[in-house]
């Protein structure tokens, strides 16, 4: 069992009873996890058998969210990071193993504590903004 850098492995359905609750909607989508930078609004959180698969938009309705677009479509900005509530956490070793946590935002960050949480950009159709999609790691 690997963790991230800090530690911390998510048990399989470690989100499942936050998601039921908000769905994708209440999950904030946010720019290196500062809350006033909300970028883009989460479409689709799913848990599968890999982890957390997140699909969104960014939207242009900020400079903030221009920035993160941008940085988006250079190839600049790529990860993903996510900011929770554990309510249910035991210790194995040096790892923190979350069994139970309240996701409340998934940000778009230039360093993720779990180096493999990526993502890219999906063109947009026509009339539709850039939309986000994990990356196949």
């Amino acid at each position: 069992m690997a963790g991230d850098l800090n530690g911390d492995v998510t048990a399989r359905g470690v989100f499942a009873e936050s998601l039921s609750k908000t769905g994708a909607s209440g999950v904030r989508m946010l720019h290196q996890h500062e809350s006033r930078a909300v970028v883009g609004v989460w479409d689709r959180m799913v848990e599968d058998e890999r982890g957390l698969w997140v699909e969104g938009r960014i939207e242009d309705w900020s400079a903030e969210a221009r920035y993160a677009a941008a940085l988006t479509r250079a190839g600049a900005l790529d990860g993903l990071s996510i900011g929770f509530r554990a309510t249910k956490a035991r210790r194995d070793g040096r790892l923190r193993v979350l069994s139970r946590a309240e996701l409340w935002e998934v940000s778009l960050v230039t360093f993720p504590m779990l180096p493999g949480a990526r993502f890219q950009a999906r063109k947009a159709g026509k009339g539709r903004r850039p939309a986000l999609r994990p990356s196949a790691t």
